[in-house]
């Protein structure tokens, strides 16, 4: 995830409020206004003289308070992980020492959890601060670190901190798998006429080490609000180990996008016309970057010479005998909106995302 950013959306004249008749949600890049939700806020930026706050609660910040840890043992020859680097100590083996019969080696892990949670509870305590988050009753947490049992952990100790200052805010695991919940958001991106009658749709979730597509199968039949919607299929690439240029990289994409579309139709899916893309960084309603785009394969995303919806729509001109349409927003923002059907008991929420940086964003539910 790319550095914090702020976005100003336009908001209802009331918080919390559906916009003025004839105000209607349309498909559009960074949209304030989607079908179900006004996103109120995303890449909210907040510094101090230490840097971003929210790089206090990404992997990395998991990783430093472990090996504070590790450095403070180690001076007694006591490291219950000996001489492994703390960056080549993956999920797994943190939630089998979590869960093991050694427990100076679970106290270990425990304590970086703990030092971690206090983190996150303090950067949700400073966001709550700021307008867009003052009124949020839930927040979703996902990104990679959630997909693990000391992601959970961290989430919910730091959800009963909040708590215990009085805080009343509720903090739970997003409920699909990460990788999965950026496909599946892109789903609520467009308006549901143009989901019906179809059987899925292609998502797409970018990233700085990862880029997933994937077919979205909707379920509409079994439920109008998209909550039994799942990934049918979906493929990884990890651009980081290819290095490739920013053209080949949107080819590489397009390709895996064509692949999908010939498997669905061998199955006798029928696809919707149109791709929702999640992406890091401010997205304009041109579907240009602004900034924040700086990780993505091949650099100079945000180069006004350079239209990622464009580009697909030019090489993927038609779906089925439709005219392609392609939709962009902030990868955070799409990650959240998985989560829509789960959020209708409440007015405002909102969602962080946990990897390499910390992407968030805020909803109000729409009458």
């Amino acid at each position: 995830m790319a550095k914090a950013a702020t976005k100003k959306t336009d908001k209802p004249e009331k918080k919390g409020e559906a916009p003025a008749r004839g105000r209607q949600p349309v498909a559009g890049h960074g949209a304030a206004e989607l079908p179900s939700v006004t996103v109120t806020g995303y890449n909210l930026e907040l510094r101090d003289k230490d840097g971003f706050i929210g790089d206090r609660a990404s992997k990395r910040a998991f990783q430093a308070k472990l090996d504070e840890w590790r450095d403070r043992l180690g001076k007694l020859d006591a490291d219950p992980f000996g001489d492994v680097e703390t960056a080549e100590i993956g999920k797994k083996q943190l939630d089998k020492a979590l869960m093991g019969e050694d427990t100076e080696l679970a106290a270990v892990v425990h304590g970086a959890v703990e030092d971690f949670a206090q983190e996150l509870a303090g950067v949700i305590r400073r966001f709550r601060r700021t307008k867009g988050w003052g009124g949020v009753e839930r927040i979703a947490v996902g990104g990679g670190f959630r997909n693990s049992r000391i992601g959970e952990l961290a989430i919910a100790r730091a959800g009963i901190l909040l708590k215990a200052d009085g805080i009343d805010v509720a903090m739970r695991p997003i409920r699909h798998h990460p990788d999965e919940a950026g496909l599946i958001g892109a789903a609520h991106l467009m308006p549901a006429w143009t989901l019906s009658g179809h059987d899925g749709l292609l998502a797409i979730d970018i990233g700085g080490t990862n880029i997933r597509a994937g077919v979205v199968a909707l379920h509409l039949k079994k439920a109008a609000d998209l909550s039994k919607a799942e990934v049918w299929r979906s493929e990884l690439w990890r651009h980081a180990d290819d290095e490739p240029s920013r053209t080949a990289a949107v080819e590489r994409l397009a390709g895996i996008l064509q692949d999908l579309i010939a498997r669905a139709g061998k199955e006798g899916l029928t696809l919707a016309p149109v791709i929702g893309i999640g992406c890091p960084g401010i997205i304009e309603a041109d579907g240009s970057i602004d900034r924040g785009g700086q990780n993505l394969p091949g650099g100079n995303w945000e180069s006004e010479h350079f239209n990622l919806p464009a580009a697909l729509t030019k090489a993927i001109p038609t779906i089925g005998e439709h005219e392609t349409v392609v939709i962009m927003h902030n990868d955070a923002v799409v990650q959240g909106l998985s989560e829509v059907p789960d959020m209708q008991d409440v007015k405002e929420w909102g969602v962080v995302t946990i990897g390499t940086g910390l992407g968030n964003a805020t909803y109000a539910n729409r009458a």
